[in-house]
């Protein structure tokens, strides 16, 4: 009998991918805490600032400029590396945090959101490649599990010290501390970025593209111009004001912008949820809309509709990390893997959305109490974790070798726009509604992103590259 020497399995944290592994969590981490402290403070910086009819404008501000960011880094990484468009976007992000607090009026503030969108979008896409080339492939499924997990400290703690930054010295200080966790994050990344953009030269997925390669720079940009058109025509029309019919006719310029742009910034056939890629970017666009059409709103909604403050309402952020993570670690179990192919996974993830989402709307309705309406929203929160990470890797999976950098990108656009979307349809709501808010309001927009979860449950097994023979 002979015995066969298997060598061990290279794993995330060995000495030798330790460096990018402790760089692309505290990046993540950073983003996390700047996320959930923002997001638990809008509320009240929107208040501060008179200007809760835009709360919708500056929630969908930074998901505009995003779709632009994304578009623009996806070319640049290409040309530069990832190491110069990272530096970018956290130069950029310390600036959008600067402005952002110092905002004496609610434009400014809005401006500074938008510029926190460029940063995120420079960051993410420039993240993802420089995760893809510094590892090998069969650790990519460990990294997105690192990106949920890295989400939980963030989400426990964010909210509480955002109340707590408030209470103390004011709402502006909350969108300083990210800035203060920037010095940390940066030293941890310095040993990753010494080795960033080193990359085999007959690599097909890393090759440089050819001069005159055409980007989607200019159908993000139109596709970015139709959502912020119809961001600010919603308050414009609806907030009580004197320029109702100038709101109106922005939101008619930017529904027709929006139909003008829409097929050219995304895949070929994503409209129709082709097979394949196009079905991906579809579903992650219709994903968006179910959960974070809910997640979204629950600050508010917690806050108009049960008087509580920026503590307590935060208390869905952390619901968000903590189950997101438990069912990103499901999906990351052999067993899952094994029994369950991606659209089997996806399909479980956005029924728990589908059946979870059903609490938030019946808490805004006050047919249920604080503790078993969260505990709805923790079962969708579960349901993303399996879902999201599940079309993240499936991306890479449907994609040639020289079009994942594509495909990765037009995910993220289709993933900001139907964020930017629904960001932007809720905002026209509020701001007609926003003398008079009540849980109406709330249960309207939490059912319509219920209904995009069971209309993508439909559209699962559209994730195969072909159609399924018969």
């Amino acid at each position: 009998m002979t015995s066969t020497a298997t060598a061990a399995p290279e794993r995330l944290f060995s000495s030798r991918h330790l460096p990018v592994a402790t760089g692309i969590i505290a990046l993540v981490t950073l983003g996390a805490f700047e996320n959930r402290a923002v997001i638990s403070i809008m509320p009240t910086a929107t208040r501060a600032l008179d200007g809760l009819a835009w709360f919708g404008a500056a929630n969908a501000a930074s998901m505009v400029t995003f779709m632009v960011a994304v578009a623009v880094a996806g070319r640049w990484v290409d040309l530069v590396g990832s190491r110069t468009v990272l530096l970018a976007g956290l130069a950029t992000f310390a600036v959008a945090q600067a402005v952002t607090a110092a905002a004496p009026s609610m434009a400014v503030f809005v401006a500074g959101r938008g510029l926190s969108g460029v940063a995120e979008g420079l960051i993410d896409v420039s993240t993802l490649v420089f995760a893809a080339r510094a590892l090998p492939e069969h650790l990519r499924a460990k990294v997105f599990a690192t990106f949920a997990a890295a989400w939980i400290l963030p989400s426990l703690l964010g909210p509480g010290a955002a109340g707590a930054a408030e209470a103390l010295v004011g709402w502006r200080l909350v969108f300083l501390l990210p800035s203060a966790l920037l010095v940390p994050a940066l030293l941890l990344l310095l040993p990753a970025l010494r080795r960033a953009d080193v990359r085999r030269v007959d690599d097909p997925a890393t090759t440089v593209p050819e001069a005159g390669t055409p980007a989607p720079v200019g159908p993000a940009v139109g596709l970015a111009t139709a959502v912020a058109l119809l961001s600010v025509g919603g308050p414009l029309a609806f907030d009580g004001g004197d320029h109702h019919l100038a709101g109106l006719l922005t939101l008619a310029v930017g529904a027709l912008a929006l139909v003008a742009t829409v097929r050219a910034a995304l895949p070929a056939g994503t409209l129709t949820a082709a097979h394949g890629v196009p079905a991906v970017v579809a579903l992650r666009t219709l994903l968006v809309v179910a959960f974070g059409g809910i997640g979204g709103y629950l600050p508010l909604m917690l806050d108009v509709t049960h008087d509580v403050g920026p503590a307590l309402a935060g208390i869905s952020l952390s619901i968000t990390g903590v189950f997101w993570a438990v069912g990103s670690a499901v999906h990351g179990l052999d067993a899952v893997q094994h029994r369950l192919d991606a659209a089997a996974r996806v399909r479980l993830g956005l029924a728990l959305i589908a059946l979870g989402g059903v609490g938030p709307l019946l808490l805004s309705l006050g047919v249920l109490e604080l503790v078993p309406g969260l505990a709805g929203w923790a079962l969708a929160a579960t349901g993303m974790g399996l879902a999201s990470p599940s079309l993240a890797t499936e991306i890479f999976t449907l994609a040639p070798p020289r079009e994942q950098g594509q495909a990765t990108a037009a995910s993220q656009i289709g993933a900001s726009l139907g964020s930017a979307l629904t960001t932007a349809g809720g905002g026209a709501l509020i701001a007609a509604r926003h003398d008079t808010l009540d849980g109406g309001v709330f249960a309207l927009l939490i059912g319509t992103s219920v209904a995009a979860a069971v209309l993508a449950l439909t559209l699962t097994q559209r994730l195969r590259a072909e159609p399924p023979s018969r």
